[in-house]
């Protein structure tokens, strides 16, 4: 480096730029993840699981209908719920239990 670049500032040095909350607070320009929340239904069908010995989450809605499977398998893949057993009458049927995740998304509010 020469005189004329200026003081050594390092190979390594990037500025810094933080973000100021409303308040004026100086804060970390890092952007949050949202933790994803369930939808009316998911939340519906988990908490059905939470008076249920083991956490057994039901197969049916309150008017008899099946879940969608949709529903419930979007929930295992957030991990609110896990595959507890398969039903060997009705292979087609996901049986699933809440999970700790899952009482803690439910217990919110």
């Amino acid at each position: 480096m020469t005189d004329k670049d200026g003081p050594d500032q390092g190979e390594n040095t990037m500025p810094t730029i933080t973000a100021r909350t409303r308040e004026g607070r100086a804060s970390s320009a890092q952007p949050r993840t949202a933790e994803p929340r369930p939808t009316a239904i998911q939340r519906e069908w988990l908490k059905r699981g939470l008076k249920q010995a083991g956490g057994k989450l039901p197969l049916f809605d309150r008017e008899g209908q099946l879940y969608p499977e949709r529903t419930i398998k979007s929930c295992i893949e957030h991990g609110w719920a896990e595959p507890w057993f398969n039903n060997p009458l009705k292979s087609d049927w996901l049986i699933c239990k809440l999970t700790d995740a899952g009482r803690r998304i439910v217990s919110e509010r």
